[in-house]
């Protein structure tokens, strides 16, 4: 496995937020606790947990009963194990590729806390409370020609939690023909049969799925929907109801402060904004603040009534990680851009009800090439930014490559001639009579236009001729931006085991670097 950096400046769509965070920390650090990819934050934050052995009596016996005995929750049962938590919706077929790839950098953490004396497990939270299933009832896949395929599993809306949805009809026979040209492709499909079987729920089947794609790394699972964690979060839910006020002012200013540094507030907040929502009758239910009290519809609820019903409770994006840290002895959480962002919020209200926040770790992120494609990128001179720009441009960058280097000479000294020729005569003209030197710049910006389309026109016959180049530049730009996607985001982790075998997974563990800000292009 050959691995490089790029840096995440010359991904798109990234935020100044999240660039500033992970290259230059000291201007976000006030934000987090934590300057991101120093471990000794992580070190100092392990240090501040505090778990009583009671609470760690109440979390283990939870977490038994949602995972198979195993040497992490034999060590998480021994005082001082801090943990390392990361999480993800519960989407089709384990989501996005990213979704393993903060599971990994999750593990690798915990590893190098326990080597430096620190014992740690790794832990995933599997948000199954999300009530958005448009955002979990799909999946990307590409076949052996990477041609990117959708997946999906249909189903009226409704405000059920995501992960109490029962399965209905997924799509297993749709992956099969997808995944059949891929070597691997009929062992990766049986591995979601075994997940996807009928009767069980999208949380069910993810963590199941998860736990078989991740078996060599012994992580723990987290189902916040168990009666049993509804228990454990109480108290918790309780406090946050109680303190909602100071809350939401901690929050709207923490939102101005982030605005005056020139950055973004991921989670819109007003004065209304209820930082929970109401589990009733199998629905997630949203509320609304006024003043003191709740309003649902038509229905009203005191804050003394809501507290007595924190057990039916279930926390918005920013409250979701303060509670999920109150319940687990957290010293550091792997967060993708968009959880980087929204946790610089959520620390207003770590410092009021917890009075502690973990290291935030930026995961791991890369992008896979195989063999053949490390190949073409060779060839054609390519780099990662130069996908980012869309499917024509990229033909025109390789079109650029087959170019004769004599006809690409005689075009680049025909222009440079023609731009000295012009700025000669504007110097020329220019003292003769400034108004005819106005029309010249006029007219060279139109000369220099013209030769420029030649160069393109130039370009495009070339690649015309090479047919070759065409499917070339449609097979890499499916496999590295594919829909104008960065690859882990859109594909699921299924198509690289496919196609690399199930062992890429170890792979790609020994690849996670916590230390390095950069995201990586590896060649399998």
């Amino acid at each position: 496995m050959l691995c490089s950096c790029v840096r995440q400046t010359d991904l798109p769509h990234a935020t100044r937020l999240f660039l500033d965070a992970v290259y230059c920390p000291e201007r976000t650090a006030r934000f987090y606790r934590n300057r991101h990819h120093d471990f000794s934050s992580v070190l100092a934050a392990a240090r501040e947990v505090e778990f009583p052995p009671e609470h760690r009596f109440r979390l283990l016996a939870f977490l038994r009963e949602q995972n198979p005995d195993s040497p992490s929750l034999q060590k998480l049962a021994e005082p001082g194990t801090v943990a390392v938590v990361t999480g993800q919706q519960v989407g089709l077929f384990s989501g996005p590729a990213y979704t393993v790839h903060k599971a990994l950098t999750a593990a690798k953490v915990a590893a190098s806390l326990t080597a430096a004396g620190v014992p740690a497990v790794p832990i995933f939270w599997l948000a199954t409370e999300d009530h958005d299933f448009a955002e979990v009832n799909h999946t990307w896949v590409f076949d052996s020609e990477h041609n990117p395929w959708k997946l999906e599993m249909r189903r009226s809306a409704s405000a059920q939690p995501a992960g109490e949805i029962n399965l209905v009809a997924p799509p297993i026979g749709e992956l099969r023909a997808h995944l059949h040209g891929l070597p691997h492709g009929e062992q990766v499909t049986g591995l979601v049969e075994q997940a996807y079987r009928p009767g069980s729920t999208m949380g069910q089947a993810f963590g199941e799925l998860l736990r078989q794609v991740l078996a060599g790394f012994d992580i723990l699972q987290v189902n916040p929907m168990h009666p049993a964690f509804r228990e454990l979060a109480a108290p918790s839910l309780r406090a946050a109801v109680a303190a909602a006020p100071d809350l939401i002012e901690a929050i709207l200013k923490r939102n101005s402060e982030l605005t005056a540094a020139g950055y973004h507030a991921q989670v819109h907040v007003e004065q209304s904004t209820s930082l929970v929502f109401l589990l009733e009758d199998g629905k997630r239910l949203a509320l609304r603040r006024h003043e003191n009290d709740y309003i649902l519809n038509s229905r009203r609820f005191t804050a003394g009534e809501l507290m007595d019903r924190a057990a039916s409770l279930s926390p918005n994006a920013l409250l979701r990680p303060v509670i999920q840290d109150s319940i687990l002895p957290t010293a550091a959480y792997i967060a993708g851009p968009a959880e980087l962002a929204y946790l610089a919020q959520s620390e207003a209200i770590y410092g009021i009800l917890l009075g502690r926040m973990p290291a935030v770790m930026p995961r791991s992120g890369f992008t896979l090439l195989d063999e053949h494609s490390s190949k073409l990128f060779q060839r054609y001179n390519l780099t990662l930014p130069d996908f980012f720009h869309g499917a024509e441009v990229l033909r025109e960058r390789i079109a650029a490559t087959l170019v004769p280097a004599g006809l690409n000479g005689a075009l680049q000294e025909t222009a440079a001639r023609v731009d000295k020729a012009i700025e000669g005569l504007h110097r020329e003209i220019s003292g003769f009579d400034p108004t005819l030197a106005l029309a010249l710049d006029r007219s060279s910006r139109k000369i220099r236009y013209q030769i420029g389309k030649i160069e393109r026109k130039t370009a495009r016959e070339a690649i015309r001729r090479d047919s070759r180049a065409t499917r070339d530049a449609t097979y890499l730009s499916h496999l590295i931006y594919p829909e104008r996607h960065v690859q882990e985001r859109l594909y699921s982790i299924l198509p690289f085991l496919a196609k690399h075998g199930t062992d890429l997974v170890s792979q790609l563990y020994e690849a996670v670097d916590p230390h390095c800000p950069d995201h990586r292009l590896v060649v399998v």
